[in-house]
């Protein structure tokens, strides 16, 4: 995987726990996630977000069924502190000074 990429999904898995963080009960689905991820310029087909999803599912940052038919994610209180900027991850870009 090139630098490119690696920045790219950095970027995602932030703006996916950003979004989170920000919506009722930490709970949206991977195909709104989808559209959230295009409007910011972060565009990915239903199995890049699937696949980052999965990742971080897997570093605890969210939690959902992997074997649903339909993708609904929460995110954890580590994901929302990342996404807040109160943690970081190496493989996560950390989010922007507030203004």
């Amino acid at each position: 995987m090139n630098d490119y990429m690696k920045t790219l999904n950095k970027h995602r898995r932030l703006a996916i726990l950003r979004h989170l963080a920000e919506i009722p009960e930490y709970t949206g689905n991977a195909s709104i996630l989808q559209d959230v991820l295009m409007g910011l310029g972060l565009s990915a087909s239903r199995a890049q977000i699937v696949t980052e999803l999965s990742w971080l599912r897997e570093n605890g940052l969210v939690e959902f069924d992997p074997n649903a038919d339909f993708v609904v994610v929460t995110a954890t209180v580590r994901g929302v502190e990342i996404a807040r900027g109160l943690a970081t991850h190496p493989e996560i870009q950390r989010p922007s000074p507030k203004v």
